[in-house]
This record gives structure tokens, sequence and C-alpha cells, in this order.
């Protein structure tokens, strides 16, 4: 995130209304939800996260054991679970 001075980036109209409010202080001004990305999306951890999820699914249905898999992928025991839950829906449905 990146400090803008507001003179330099307001109108000034709208920068006098806006020090009626507040004066000195930092305001943070959130993007419009058509901006916004989901969460680890603009960083590709999300992607990683699911190609792991898949690799730990098939991995599972090879044959590994939940307790491989833990020590493999540094999970919990529920973790390892949720996501050989999750992922089975998707490749019944996909």
């Amino acid at each position: 995130m990146n400090y803008k001075n507001g003179k330099d980036v307001l109108p000034p109209r709208l920068l006098k209304e806006l020090q009626s409010y507040i004066q000195g202080e930092l305001v943070y001004i959130p993007k419009t939800k058509e901006q916004r990305v989901g969460w680890g999306e603009k960083s590709g951890t999300r992607r990683l996260i699911a190609r792991r999820n898949e690799e730990i699914y098939l991995s599972y249905a090879g044959g590994c054991t939940v307790a491989e898999l833990e020590r493999r992928y540094h999970l919990s025991t529920e973790s390892i679970r949720k996501i050989i839950v999750k992922m089975r829906g998707l490749s019944k449905n996909g």
C-alpha cells in the first residue's frame, strides 16, 4: 500500500470536504468490489494450494496413508481428511 498526499490526488473541493471530517491522519480508501481479487489470486498462492491438494488426493487414491501424507505435507490429520473429502467431491462432480 502506498501513501499518497490528498492534495496531490484529490480535487480541491473534495479535499476541503474531507478536511471537515479528518485532518492530518491516515485514511484507507478500499478498492471497489469490481477491482478486488480473491485471496491468493494475485500472489499465486491459491493456485499452489489447489495443486498441492490435488497431489494429496492423487497420492491418497494411489495408496498413501493419511499418516504418510501428514508427514510429507506437514499438515494435521484433520486437514488431510478435509482435503481428501473435498477433492473426492470435486472429482465426482467434474
